[in-house]
């Protein structure tokens, strides 16, 4: 079925140097750019991370050091993405738990001013798990009946995830609208106020802690009771994003930012 938009959507894939999303950088990602006249629009850029890639993650993705190393940094690719993805919403596989959280702490580490939060996400593998409970490639086997080849690398995963969705709404034509609106709700498992999930909002759309002791426990509250805690998360490995949730947080307590 084909998607129905009124936004340009982009699905987009990271190959990363691994899963920490407060230390690890992108090495490729490749974006794939749907317009509602059905226009679609590739790039896929290796990225050249400026750590050592582990080898448990080029096992994974097949990307060396060496493949990367007259690659630019993603400092200069920064603006002219943003530019690419302005006015889209986005779309990817297990994208709201990784590669979103992690997109955003490169623009930040890039000095990117590009607010993700004015942006509608449409995760894929929340659709299937909800479901079917798969993986990537079983998801193309089952919903396209064709082999996920070249998986994990980043343009075949990009455009093999854009497949499933129109696969998913020919499938599920009753219980899923065709509406990036309504997939973007459907396939957001926490409402999370950081993208990484250390701070989500509450049945009553309070931002609280969703880890360690001070789990549940409104961000405010918290700030308030317990003043060196803001401090400890500044200094601790926490994402950016997470940390300048923080910030907006507590200036806006302090009746500093307005909310």
């Amino acid at each position: 079925m084909k998607l129905q938009l009124k936004n340009p959507i982009v699905f987009f894939d990271l190959e990363t140097t691994g899963i920490n999303i407060a230390k690890d950088k992108i090495v490729e990602i490749s974006v794939l750019k749907i317009h509602p006249n059905g226009k679609e629009e590739q790039r896929t850029i290796r990225v050249n991370p400026g750590m050592h890639i582990p080898e448990e993650a080029t096992a994974i993705h097949g990307i060396r050091d060496e493949d990367v190393k007259d690659c630019p940094v993603f400092k200069n690719i920064a603006k002219e993405l943003a530019r690419f993805i302005e006015g889209c919403d986005l779309g990817g596989y297990n994208s709201n738990r990784f590669d979103i959280p992690l997109l955003a702490e490169e623009f930040l580490r890039a000095e990117v001013d590009f607010d993700m939060r004015k942006r509608r996400f449409v995760d894929v593998q929340t659709i299937f798990h909800k479901m079917e409970q798969r993986t990537l490639s079983a998801a193309y086997r089952f919903y396209c009946n064709k082999n996920l080849e070249d998986a994990h690398t980043a343009a075949a995963d990009t455009m093999a995830t854009y497949e499933v969705l129109q696969a998913q709404l020919d499938r599920y034509g009753d219980a899923l609208q065709n509406d990036v609106d309504f997939l973007s709700k459907f396939s957001t498992q926490n409402n999370t106020a950081d993208f990484a999930g250390f701070i989500v909002y509450n049945a009553d759309g309070v931002e609280v802690f969703n880890f360690g002791k001070n789990k549940g426990i409104p961000v405010e509250r918290v700030l308030k009771e317990q003043p060196g805690y803001y401090a400890w998360m500044l200094n601790a490995e926490f994402p950016l994003y997470t940390k300048k949730i923080l910030t907006e947080i507590k200036l806006r307590s302090s009746g500093l930012l307005k909310s």
